[in-house]
């Protein structure tokens, strides 16, 4: 088993990728995959070593994934517009062996300490010091695909989990293949090698990796590599390149349903539209539906689950639902005792099935918060069923904010606000938002000295990736909390 098969069976002449203009038949991007296969394989690449990709949504990212997946290596997707503080803290965290640096993440990589990875390889466009060209190794002899076991890792992916700040979480073979043939299998999801998806949702979240680009990669369709979001620009593209599966968090709808000039005309090739990621308001739905003619379906999932969990392609789901769970999953909804609630009542989301994760990388203590000792995940969610089995999301029982799609643990964003010299106390909440769903919002309590709002973001801007700092700051002169010392986040609120 290898989840770098999911390419080798497609007509060799059929378009797999169109990036930066370019279209990538299925041959090409065999052959392509091969070379930089063997071409690890010389730097001393192998089963197991773990290896970073800073790339934006390119060909770049999508070869090197596959070639470090062929390997028997484990790919780790991150966030080429991170912090370099960021980015160094993740490469120490798993021990990368080496990392696979496009344009978008040479500045971030230009501020890594070199000396924790031993292999940087430049993808064109890249200068860094003694980096091995992406060229190079396209030009090396081909290698075989390495045979893994179904538990073995393919993939470590950075979330904010259940609870707390960033952990990488730890994706097997099985546990991704698992997800697609789920997904596949679900009523509605007849996606076919003559779609083309719209692949703008990062890859270095599950949802963009495993349910845009894998699914579409195994089925023999084509993806549309988009780097960079901009709602008129999509809506060409779109229209160009006929793109008939259109998926995106709720941001990507607002936006799109928000052009003055769009138009049903404008999407008429799309026949399949998902959003994903995080909740879909009602009224993003049903602006969708009146100004652009789509119907768009909504999902849920989590990193932990490789990503999807529940549905509503194929099915009658009212608006404001997420459908119900993908074939070979175990979901129940538990209250605080552990016990199953009844029907209508709200209770936390736990499931069960091969595509749940293993852990998180060497945390034992925050992989057994997550998962029971018989194998149910603890999502985090509280949820409501109906008496026709559809699931609705009503709330969470973290804290975790949700920005475009991406999670935010306050926790996270105060461990580093804390640390600025004339900040004595600060407390982070998020905030609903037209655009991103939410935003964070930080309370912040001053010390000696002056500091302005914009000082306490860029501070914030230096350690975390921009959609984790605060948005809006405001200045209290104490931070509301219980008796037990907990800060009252709903008083903030």
């Amino acid at each position: 088993m290898n989840l770098a098969r999911i390419i080798e069976d497609h007509d060799a002449e059929a378009p797999a990728l169109i990036s930066r203009g370019l279209t990538t038949t299925y041959g090409e991007l065999r052959e392509q995959v091969a070379a930089v296969r063997g071409g690890l394989r010389e730097l001393g690449i192998g089963p197991d070593d773990r290896v970073g990709l800073l790339c934006a949504n390119n060909w770049y990212f999508v070869v090197g994934y596959l070639a470090i997946l062929g390997l028997g290596g484990v790919a780790v997707p991150l966030n080429p517009v991170s912090p370099a503080r960021a980015v160094e803290r993740e490469l120490r965290t798993v021990g990368a062996a080496g990392v696979v640096v496009g344009p978008a993440g040479r500045a971030c990589m230009a501020g890594v300490d070199r000396s924790i990875v031993p292999l940087v390889i430049a993808c064109p466009g890249v200068e860094l010091d003694d980096a091995v060209s992406l060229e190079e190794l396209l030009a090396s002899e081909p290698v075989p695909i390495v045979e893994r076991d179904p538990d073995d890792l393919a993939v470590l992916m950075f979330t904010s989990g259940t609870a707390g700040t960033p952990k990488a979480a730890m994706l097997s073979h099985r546990n991704l293949l698992t997800n697609l043939a789920q997904s596949q299998a679900h009523e509605g999801r007849d996606q076919t090698a003559d779609d083309v998806v719209f692949g703008v949702l990062p890859f270095f979240h599950i949802f963009g990796l495993n349910v845009v680009l894998a699914i579409t990669l195994q089925i023999g369709g084509t993806v549309l590599l988009v780097e960079r979001f901009d709602p008129s620009s999509a809506l060409d593209a779109i229209d160009k390149h006929k793109v008939s599966v259109l998926s995106g968090p709720p941001a990507l709808w607002a936006a799109l349903a928000s052009m003055p000039e769009a138009r049903p005309e404008d999407v008429a090739s799309v026949r399949l539209a998902v959003s994903g990621a995080a909740k879909l308001p009602n009224e993003t739905a049903e602006m969708v539906q009146q100004r652009l003619g789509l119907h768009v379906r909504e999902g849920y999932g989590l990193t932990e689950c490789s990503p999807v969990v529940t549905n509503a392609l194929g099915t009658d789901a009212p608006t404001g639902s997420v459908g119900i769970p993908v074939p070979g999953l175990e979901v129940r909804l538990v209250d605080t005792d552990g016990s199953d609630v009844l029907i209508g009542d709200s209770g936390e989301l736990w499931v069960r099935g091969p595509n749940v994760f293993q852990g998180y990388l060497d945390d034992p203590d925050a992989t057994r918060r997550a998962l029971t000792e018989d194998g149910w995940l603890r999502t985090g969610d509280l949820a409501v069923v109906d008496d026709k089995g559809y699931l609705y999301l009503v709330d969470r029982v973290k804290d975790l904010i949700i920005v475009s799609g991406f999670n935010v643990f306050p926790a996270e964003v105060e461990e580093v606000l804390i640390e600025h010299p004339r900040i004595d106390a600060v407390a982070v909440v998020g905030v609903p938002h037209p655009h991103s769903g939410e935003a964070v919002k930080a309370y912040v309590v001053v010390g000696e000295g002056a500091i302005e709002e914009d000082d306490v973001v860029a501070f914030c801007a230096e350690y975390l990736p921009s959609y984790k700092c605060p948005s809006k700051v405001i200045f209290v002169d104490e931070i509301p909390r219980g008796l037990g010392g907990k800060v009252l986040r709903r008083a903030l609120r």
